[in-house]
């Protein structure tokens, strides 16, 4: 290493070390992001978070430090990394996605959780009332799960012929893909279309089955594995819708969701207000209200299908 590398690298330990010791002495706050996917899944929407936090003057690295805790889609290891971040004495939990919140809500009844969670966070048990938490969490609905019948309508737009659907599903998240499959099948029933549910583990099934669509449930997983099932819907020709927008970013059909991007940013400044002495249980559960429509034109094309005039004037986004 030449001298000139040498003092440039000495200087950057110097900026990161006095902030280090700091955060253990409790001079700065110490932040603790937990989500049980991959950092693979969701370092675009990382930045959004630090964008919510600068809104009140916290930039992570300055005055500010974010320790962060990854289940890699593991859920058995979630309650041992919630129960290192109490030890830790974390300043606030920031917990995206069901199965990362309820773990924190478990592992501790006094640390400060804001949560993101993709259906009511009042049957998750996390809240006693949007309005009035009435805990130590609070957060962002950002209503993944009961826009499945929504999604399910775009995807009878464009493929008006539609009768037979599959519904894909992971039974790792309980409480997602039964509020998936709820609204699905009430939905499905009001236009006769028979639906056949699908799990992660079964999801090479679809190729022998060939439905007419294809439904994928919210969920980490499936976010995770948004390249695979696109490359699988497309080789087998199934027109298939998500809740993200990365999933048509990743060569899928369509998606139909809340913005995960806007959830982090708001998750970021509940956490900056609580930093700054807000109470969670005063905070009420803010509810996701930007909703976008992705269409992936290309992979449209690719599948024979033509998009009408109805779904390009509606969507927030054609890939091309």
């Amino acid at each position: 290493m030449r001298r000139r590398e040498f003092i440039a690298l000495l200087g950057g330990m110097a900026t990161v070390w006095p902030l280090t010791v700091r955060a253990q002495e409790g001079a700065v706050p110490v932040i603790g992001y937990f989500n049980s996917a991959t950092p693979d899944g969701f370092s675009g929407y990382l930045p959004a978070l630090r964008r919510g936090l600068k809104e009140s003057g916290y930039v992570e690295g300055e005055n500010v430090v974010i320790e962060y805790r990854w289940a890699e889609n593991q859920p058995e290891r979630l309650p041992e990394l919630a129960a290192g971040l109490v030890r830790r004495q974390v300043k606030v939990i920031a917990a995206q996605g069901a199965p990362a919140s309820i773990a924190a809500g478990k592992a501790t009844a006094t640390i400060p959780i804001v949560f993101g969670v993709p259906e009511d966070p009042v049957r998750l048990g996390l809240v006693a009332s949007l309005a009035h938490p009435g805990g130590n969490a609070t957060g962002v609905n950002f209503f993944s799960s009961e826009l499945a019948a929504k999604r399910l309508e775009v995807l009878r737009v464009l493929v008006p012929t539609t009768k037979r659907v599959a519904v894909l599903l992971n039974p790792a998240e309980p409480t997602i893909a039964a509020a998936n499959l709820r609204d699905l099948e009430a939905a499905a029933s009001a236009v006769a279309m028979e639906i056949r549910v699908f799990h992660a583990s079964t999801v090479a099934d679809l190729a022998s089955e060939r439905p007419d669509g294809l439904v994928i449930s919210s969920g980490l997983l499936f976010l995770n594995r948004r390249v695979q099932i696109a490359h699988l819907a497309t080789h087998y020709a199934i027109p298939a819708i998500a809740s993200p927008r990365a999933y048509p970013e990743a060569g899928g059909l369509m998606s139909y969701g809340t913005s995960l991007t806007d959830a982090h940013r708001q998750i970021g400044v509940y956490v900056a207000r609580i930093l700054k002495g807000a109470k969670p249980a005063d905070l009420p559960v803010v509810q996701s209200t930007k909703f976008e429509l992705v269409i992936n034109a290309s992979t449209a094309r690719m599948l024979g299908l033509t998009v009408p005039d109805k779904l390009l004037a509606t969507a927030d986004e054609v890939i091309e």
